[in-house]
């Protein structure tokens, strides 16, 4: 009897990349579970064509769909498989995305090797997570690019600067978006709709799913309110938790908001 190989060993007798990156290690620990699975797999940047066929093999079961911006000959790269799909087109192209949208309607894993390019990364993101299914992997790769100016990266403010990875980053707060204790806090997108985001030497995989558990710590994203609902009702006097967290609690707030609003202002940080 024949074992099925693990990832790694398909991606080295391909010869992708992926092996050589060290990718395949973390894509195994993700992918291993649902490798049976009847699956709708999306990956951004053909070239060799090498990803494609490891994913075909590792993922019998599953449409793999690779899309690409140069035309890619089937043959030449031994792409004609039953499970395997090519379109050619752009990845930031809102136009050839939405016919692969029209076309598929929802992905379960989607996979970016494109042009690595800031503005392609984030839009292709954008485009595509609301038609990732619920605990669908979006991952990112070649983050490195992130720190390289010649990609739209920044390696000289790699704190503040409006980079791929810093975007991934700030994914990080809509996981705890119900803790925000600001009054003034807008909502964004992708409040409730992620679960997990884990970050890997040149790697991003971020889990869509459902994640709207109400906080205990504030109400609508007021502390105030929150502890004034708690207070005056616990012990039946709200004039006096009225005047604490109604009136002097939240012109603390108030006042910091305009403290760090100026900061960011001087700071030159929009």
């Amino acid at each position: 009897m024949t074992l099925p190989k693990n990832l790694s060993s398909i991606a080295e007798f391909y010869k992708t990349d992926k092996y050589e990156h060290g990718y395949t290690k973390v894509y195994e620990k993700y992918f291993e579970s649902l490798r049976d699975k009847k699956l709708q797999i999306l990956e951004i940047g053909i070239a060799d064509g090498k990803s494609l066929l490891t994913w075909s093999d590792y993922f019998k079961n599953s449409t793999i769909i690779g899309i690409d911006i140069h035309k890619i000959d089937l043959e030449e790269k031994n792409l004609n498989r039953t499970n395997i799909k090519v379109h050619q087109g752009s990845q930031s192209d809102k136009n050839f995305i939405r016919e692969i949208i029209g076309k598929y309607r929802h992905f379960d894993i989607i996979i970016d090797d494109g042009s690595h390019l800031r503005k392609d990364v984030i839009k292709s993101f954008n485009l595509l997570f609301p038609y990732l299914n619920n605990e669908g992997l979006y991952v990112v790769e070649d983050m490195q690019t992130s720190y390289n100016h010649f990609f739209g990266g920044n390696p000289f403010d790699l704190k503040y600067s409006n980079s791929h990875m810093n975007f991934f980053k700030h994914l990080t707060d809509r996981l705890n978006y119900q803790e925000i204790a600001n009054p003034f806090y807008i909502s964004n997108k992708y409040d409730a709709k992620i679960t997990n985001v884990s970050f890997y030497h040149n790697l991003v995989f971020v889990r869509k799913g459902i994640n709207d558990k109400l906080s205990r710590e504030v109400l609508n994203h007021s502390y105030e309110d929150m502890k004034f609902n708690e207070k005056s009702s616990r012990t039946g006097n709200s004039f006096k938790y009225y005047l604490k967290y109604k009136i002097f609690y939240k012109i603390y707030t108030f006042f910091f908001m305009i403290l760090n609003l100026l900061k960011r202002i001087l700071l030159l940080r929009f």
